[in-house]
C-alpha cells in the first residue's frame, strides 16, 4: 500500500475546538488509525503544520503529540508550495483575513464557522474561492452526530409522514467567571470582539433544518444578554455586550415552522445538551447529540388534560429507542475524512463556502429580526 502526505496548516489548534475536536479527535486519530484509506491501495498521511500567535502554546502543543512543524509566521506557512490546505479554527474577527490570505496562495480552505462577520464577507470568500479554483469548506458537524443521523434515517424511512414542526432547546449555564471559572472564553460575550450566541449558534440552525427539513424561508427572533457582567480569565469584570440568549422562529421550505432557543444562561433538564423535537402526522421523534426516540402514530396514547389531578402516564416511557444500526465515529472526523476525499479524489462535497455563508445570513438577518421586532424573509444566497 502506497501513503500520500497532505500537508494541513492548522490556524488556531491552539484553541478549545481547534485542539479537542479538530486537531486530536480528527487528524491525529486519522493518523492513529494508520491514516485515510482511499482504495485502490492508497493511503492518505494527513500531516499538521500547527499555526498561531503564541509560540510557547504551539511548541508545548507539538512536543505534547509528537509534531515537529509549528510556526507564528502564517504567510510563511501559506507561501509554502508543500501546504496544500489550510485549515481555520481562530476567533471569528481574525478569519476573513487569513482565509483571503489562503486563497490567494492557491490553498484549498476548510474552516470552522461562522465564516465571516457578515454576509458581505462571507459571500466574498466564497467567490474568491471560486474564482481561484481551490476547493472549499466549512465545519458542518452537528449533522453527522449519531443523534441527528438517526432522525435523518427516520426522514429518509418516511416515519413523520408530513412534517408539521421542529422544536429544538440547546443550552447550558456558562458561570459568570467570579467565584466560578466560566466555561467559554470571555470574547463570547463581547460583540465588539465577534461574540454573542447568535452568530455562534444560529449558522448551525440554518445547516440542520436545511440539511433535514428544507431550506428556512423566514425567520423571526428575539435576543437578549440577561446576565450583563461577567469576570474574564484573570479574572476582572467587564461588560457584557453580546447577546447570551435568543428564541427563534423559523419558516421552513414546505410548511413546516422550526422554533430553536439558544442560551447560555439556562440549566439544563434534559437528557442532552441539545434535543429537537420533530412532530409528523404519522409519528414524532426526540433526537439529542447521540440518541434518538420515536412515538408512532398507532402507538400515540390519548391523555386528558386535567390540573385537578396529578398526571398518571409515564410520558418519558411511552417512547421508542432507535437502534443505532450503525457504527458512528466522531462527527468532526467523519467530515474531515470527507474533505480530505473531496481534495485528493475529487469526489463531490457540498459543505462549502457558499452554505457557510447562508448560515452568517441567517444570523445576520436574525439579530436584525430582534432589532426591529418584525418577521423577516430569508433570501435564496447566491454567488
Amino acid at each position: 500500500m502506497t501513503r500520500r502526505t497532505v500537508r494541513i496548516a492548522m490556524n488556531g489548534a491552539t484553541g478549545r475546538m481547534g485542539y479537542r475536536q479538530h486537531l486530536v479527535r480528527s487528524i491525529l486519530a486519522l493518523r492513529e488509525q494508520g491514516g485515510l484509506d482511499l482504495g485502490n491501495g492508497e493511503t492518505l498521511w494527513p500531516e499538521p503544520v500547527l499555526v498561531g500567535r503564541r509560540e510557547h502554546a504551539l511548541r508545548a502543543l507539538a512536543e505534547r503529540h509528537g509534531l515537529t512543524e509549528w510556526s507564528t509566521d502564517l504567510d510563511a506557512v501559506l507561501a509554502d508550495e508543500t501546504v496544500e490546505i489550510y485549515f481555520d479554527a481562530q476567533v471569528t474577527s481574525a478569519r476573513v483575513e487569513a482565509i483571503r490570505k489562503a486563497v490567494a496562495a492557491g490553498k484549498h480552505v476548510y474552516t470552522e464557522k461562522p465564516t465571516a462577520g457578515d454576509l458581505a464577507g462571507a459571500l466574498e470568500l466564497a467567490r474568491l474561492a471560486t474564482e481561484k479554483g481551490v476547493k472549499h469548506g466549512v465545519v458542518q458537524d452537528k449533522i453527522f452526530l449519531p443523534g441527528l443521523l438517526k432522525l435523518k434515517r427516520l426522514i429518509d424511512g418516511g416515519f413523520f409522514g408530513r412534517i408539521l414542526s421542529v422544536r429544538g432547546e440547546f443550552g447550558y449555564w456558562v458561570f459568570e467567571g467570579d467565584w466560578q471559572d466560566a466555561q467559554r472564553p470571555s470574547w463570547n460575550y463581547r460583540a465588539e470582539d465577534g461574540g454573542g450566541i447568535v452568530v455562534d449558534m444560529f449558522p448551525h440552525w440554518e445547516y440542520v433544518l436545511h440539511e433535514l427539513f428544507g431550506r428556512v424561508t423566514g425567520v423571526t427572533a428575539h435576543v437578549a444578554t440577561h446576565v450583563p457582567e461577567r469576570w474574564d480569565e484573570h479574572g476582572k469584570p467587564y461588560a457584557a455586550t453580546a447577546d447570551d440568549a435568543a428564541y427563534g422562529i423559523f419558516q421552513l421550505e414546505g410548511g413546516a415552522v422550526a422554533q430553536i432557543n439558544s442560551s447560555w444562561t439556562v440549566r439544563v433538564n434534559r437528557d442532552e445538551l441539545v434535543e429537537f423535537q420533530v412532530d409528523g402526522t404519522h409519528g414524532s421523534a426526540v433526537a439529542g447529540l447521540r440518541n434518538c426516540r420515536v412515538q408512532h402514530r398507532s402507538a400515540t396514547p390519548k391523555p386528558v388534560w386535567n390540573p385537578d389531578i396529578p398526571a398518571t402516564e409515564p410520558f418519558r416511557e411511552q417512547w421508542q429507542e432507535v437502534p443505532d444500526n450503525a457504527t458512528f465515529d466522531n462527527g468532526f472526523k467523519a467530515q474531515w475524512e470527507l474533505f480530505l476525499r473531496h481534495v485528493v479524489l475529487d469526489e463531490p462535497y457540498r459543505w462549502d463556502l457558499l452554505a457557510g455563508a447562508r448560515g452568517v445570513q441567517l444570523a445576520e438577518l436574525g439579530l436584525r429580526s430582534s432589532a426591529e421586532g418584525r418577521r423577516l424573509e430569508v433570501p435564496e444566497v447566491t454567488l
